[in-house]
């Protein structure tokens, strides 16, 4: 286990209410591999923080990669009803571009 990793696993357990916290413990789990539990984690920022946009894009790519098509276009349709809600144009345009990429089903 990385120290990254045990250092947000522990800010996440002592009830860090920051959503940054919680979105880097699921990118740190992308990045060592481990991507269904990322997806797990993605899962959880969504529940816990429903307007941090930054979630939605990477929960879709890491379902992508998971072969995951139809978790993908949930998190993607999710985020972009985020990112409009946030009028975020950036998120909205790369959430739509991904959508646009998944297989029909």
């Amino acid at each position: 286990m990385t120290s990254r990793l045990e250092m947000l696993e522990k800010l996440i357990a002592r009830g860090a209410q920051d959503p940054f916290v919680h979105y880097a413990y699921a990118m740190e789990l992308r990045g060592l591999g481990r991507t269904a539990d990322a997806l797990d984690a993605f899962d959880a920022v969504r529940k816990r923080f429903p307007s941090y946009v930054p979630t939605y894009l990477m929960a879709g790519q890491v379902a992508t990669e998971l072969a995951a098509h139809a978790r993908a276009r949930e998190f993607l349709t999710a985020g972009l009803a985020a990112a409009t809600a946030a009028g975020d144009d950036h998120a909205k345009s790369e959430l739509a571009s991904a959508l646009a990429t998944l297989p029909e089903g």
